[in-house]
Order: structure tokens, then sequence, then C-alpha cells
């Protein structure tokens, strides 16, 4: 009767949870977005501070070619901080926990943030690419540890709406970010260094309230070997005293992992038990930053133009097309434990498929249809939706459901070095894809789509309502180990399903 009752209970989003979810959240992943959108408004005030900081110590003019490439430097140096912060996670996490992470990488924010705020006082242009690539570390750290974090404190049957709550944070940053960068807010000459500085605000708010919040029940146990602390985290986030059955469940776990001890990511590389999973991560986020959304974002403001929207309008419609992207996360957050992880993933990819596809068409056809430019616009916003849907939010959520504790760390390491990497290379490769192919290169993106959608309808199973253990056992299946030498592998004293 008791454990019915505990099962009744398992849904509840007590305060403790939804707080600790909402400081974590925006104190970390709204950091990402905002910073991932913070330098677009007043880009053409930076680089005019670049030529007159490099004026008044040369006398002479940055040439035309020099002040473009200082600024891809500027705007990339932000995705490789974020792989070399993808690095640190596994470090971070297993030395300090995950709490312990996330308040040790605010430094990463805070610091920049007064650099980038003093850069213009300081008449030193170099202090803001510095501080993109440090900037860029805090955005590595968070965008694994936090997903990691609210996976490991959340009870199985909410793990997947908090599992996007992240994601939904990072459109905000990027909203908040389009709005204080309008012409008439923050992005004036004063202004765009207070826009930069900002960031910090955050982070500094993060570091006074998380202490008060528990630590990973699943990292104190586990890794820590602490009972006590872990029970007392785990009646602190439920809202009840009986935990004996979810204690029950992390011990199992626990028990699973001995015979493997730390998983590196040589070693996860390595075990045949865990490599469905990795092959899946790495499938999964390269196919989110290389299905084109940098690239649709890139366009967006050249096809509103094309529509007729006068260019001191663009970016009310660029902040629109930000607000269909919150809202549709928003509407993620509320059907992912509905409809689940698989079926949003299929949906949200195809709808980026078929979006390239005929966005390719409307912009061929651009010039020579007049209602075309207007196709265009349904085109973006329908990528948006569908980027919002799934492969923006359920991947990172998909690391935490399809890793057991010993090799979650790796895997984030693995999965966030992907999608750096990945998103520094659209950065880097686009604009020449763009003048080379015009229009059709986002037939390069469509072909992408395409891949993924086959490859998620072969091998991603359906994760949601299962426990960390029987997610394990459904690859366990497809990596064939129960026919392998399973002396060392992961998976080799898996405890039976539990009985729901």
């Amino acid at each position: 009767m008791m454990e019915k009752d505990q099962e009744a209970r398992e849904g509840k989003l007590t305060l403790v949870l939804a707080l600790a979810t909402l400081i974590a959240a925006f104190g970390s992943s709204f950091q990402y977005g905002y910073n991932v959108a913070a330098v677009n408004s007043p880009s053409e005030l930076m680089q005019q501070f670049y030529n007159n900081t490099y004026y008044e110590r040369t006398q002479e003019i940055i040439e035309s070619v020099s002040l473009t490439l200082l600024w891809s430097v500027t705007v990339s140096m932000f995705p490789f901080g974020g792989f070399i912060g993808s690095l640190l996670v596994g470090p971070l996490v297993n030395k300090m926990g995950r709490k312990g992470a996330l308040l040790f990488n605010n430094i990463f924010s805070i610091v920049p943030a007064i650099l980038m705020g003093c850069s213009k006082v300081a008449k030193l242009f170099e202090l803001i690419i510095a501080s993109r690539l440090i900037v860029g570390i805090c955005a590595g750290i968070s965008s694994n540890v936090v997903p990691m974090y609210l996976g490991e404190l959340a009870p199985k049957n909410l793990r997947g709406a908090l599992g996007v709550v992240p994601q939904l944070f990072i459109t905000v940053g990027i909203l908040v970010a389009q709005l204080f960068g309008f012409r008439s807010l923050l992005a004036t000459e004063e202004g765009w260094p207070i826009l930069l500085g900002l960031t910090g605000v955050p982070a500094a708010l993060q570091l006074l309230l998380l202490p008060f919040f528990p630590e990973s029940p699943r990292y104190l146990l586990i890794q820590k070997k602490d009972e006590p602390a872990a029970q007392k985290a785990l009646q602190r986030l439920r809202g009840w005293s009986d935990v004996h059955l979810e204690m029950e469940e992390i011990r199992k776990e626990d028990e699973a992992e001995r015979a493997a001890g730390f998983v590196s990511v040589w070693k996860l590389f390595k075990t045949q038990s865990l490599r469905w999973q990795l092959i899946s991560i790495i499938v999964l986020m390269a196919g989110q930053q290389l299905s084109g959304v940098n690239a649709i974002y890139y366009y967006a403001d050249q096809i509103y133009l094309s529509a007729g929207v006068a260019s001191n309008d663009v970016q009310y419609v660029t902040a629109g097309t930000g607000a269909v992207n919150v809202f549709m996360t928003i509407v993620t957050v509320f059907v992912v434990e509905f409809w689940g992880r698989r079926l949003l993933l299929l949906l949200g990819f195809a709808t980026c498929l078929t979006s390239c596809i005929v966005l390719t068409i409307a912009l061929a056809l651009q010039d020579t249809v007049s209602w075309m430019p207007y196709i265009s616009i349904i085109c973006v916003i329908a990528y948006v939706i569908g980027h919002a849907l799934g492969p923006s939010p359920i991947p990172a959520l998909f690391i935490t459901e399809i890793f057991l504790q010993s090799s979650r760390p790796a895997a984030f390491m693995v999965g966030g070095s992907v999608h750096w990497l990945s998103n520094f290379a659209v950065g880097l490769i686009f604009p020449f894809i763009q003048v080379g192919l015009g229009a059709y290169s986002f037939i390069i993106f469509a072909v992408i789509c395409l891949l993924t959608t086959v490859y998620i309808f072969l091998v991603i199973p359906e994760t949601k309502g299962r426990s960390f253990i029987e997610i394990n056992q459904i690859f366990a299946k497809k990596n064939k180990v129960s026919d392998a030498c399973l002396d060392k592998e992961e998976l080799k004293d898996l405890p039976p399903v539990i009985s729901q």
C-alpha cells in the first residue's frame, strides 16, 4: 500500500524541485542563449569601436578584409570556448558534483561580463575577443551540466519536462538579447557595453541562490557514497520522507556499474555495451547543429527584407521569430511526457527537412514569382517551430537518459564536443557555402535532416517513463552484449527490470 502511495505521488513538482530547476536554468542556460544573440544587433557599432580604437593607437584604419576577419574571430570565439568547456565537464562534475560545477562555472560568466562592460572605457577591443572565449567556456560547461543536473533531480515521470527547461531558457535568453538589442534600447554607442555586460547578472543570482538547493542524489550516493546526504536530498526534492524505493533504484544502478568503475571518454569509445548509445548522441548532436538552424537565422533578415519588411522593422520581425521559438519550446515542455522523445525528434527533423526543401524552391523563384518571399517567411517560421519541438531540446535530455551514472559525464563531454565543433564549423563554413551555392545551400541541410530522421526512425527507442536501467537494457539488446565478453562491460551486473 505504501509503495503504491509513493508511486501515485511520483509526478509531484515540489517547490524545491521547481526552484532548483528555475535557478539552474536561468543562471546558466539563459546566459548561453543571451550570448548567442547579444553581439548581433550592435555588430556595426562594435566594429566601428574596433576601428576607432585601432586608429587611436596607430593612426591607421583597419582594412575591410581585416575588420571582417577580426569580427569573425569575435563571433567564433564563443563556440570555440564552448568546445573547451565541454572537455572540462567530466572532471568538474566528478570532482565538484553537478551543483558544485554550476557554481564554479559562474566565474566564467562574471569575469567576462565585467571585462566586456569595461572594454569601451579601457579602449581595448581585445577584451571583447578574450571575453567571448571565456563566456563560451561557461556556455560549454552549462549546456552539458544543467541537463545532467536536472535529469538526476527529476522523478522519471517528470524527467522529460524538466529536461527541456534548459532549452527553454536558452530561447528566452536569445529573445531577451534581441529585445535589449533594439536600436531604441541598448544597441547604441553608449549602450552596447551594458548589453554585453548584463550576462553577469543571472550568474550572480545563481551564485547567491543555488547553494540553498540539493546536490544530485545520484551523485551523492553513487560517487560520494554518502547515503544520509542522498536520502536527505531526495526527501527535500520529493516532499515526503519515504524515498526507499527511489534509493533502492539508485543502489541497483550503483551495483550495475561497480565492475566498470569510472568510464573515461576513451573507455566510452571502446565499450561494446555503449556502442549504439554513443553513435546515437553523436548523430543527434551533429544533426542538431548541422541541420541549418544557424543558417536559417543568418538568412532570416535577408528573407524579411525581400518580402518587403522595412530595414528598420526587421529587428522587430526577428524578435517575433524569437518569441515563436520560446512559445514552441514551452509547448514541448508540456507535450514531451505525452508524445515521447522519439516522436518529437521525428516530427521536428521532418518539419525542418520539409522547410529546407520548400525554402530552396522559394528562394530560387523569389525574383520571378511575386508571392514567393511570403512562402520563404512561412518556411523560416515552420523551421523554427520544427527545431523547437525536437532537434533543439531533446538531444541533451536523451544523453541523460541513455547513459548510467558512471558513463554520463564522458557521454556529455562527447556530445558537447560534437555540438560545439558542429556549431563552430557551420559558423565558419556557411558564409562560403552561401557564396558558392546561394539559395541551393539549404539542400545540404535538407540532406542532413533526412539522414538524421532515418537514423532516429531505425535506431532511437522511446525512453519516456522508463528508469535509467530499463533504458540501458533496451540498448543492451541493440549492442548484443549478451553474446560478448562482459568481464568489464558496464552492464555486467545489470539487475532484472524493476516491475512497475
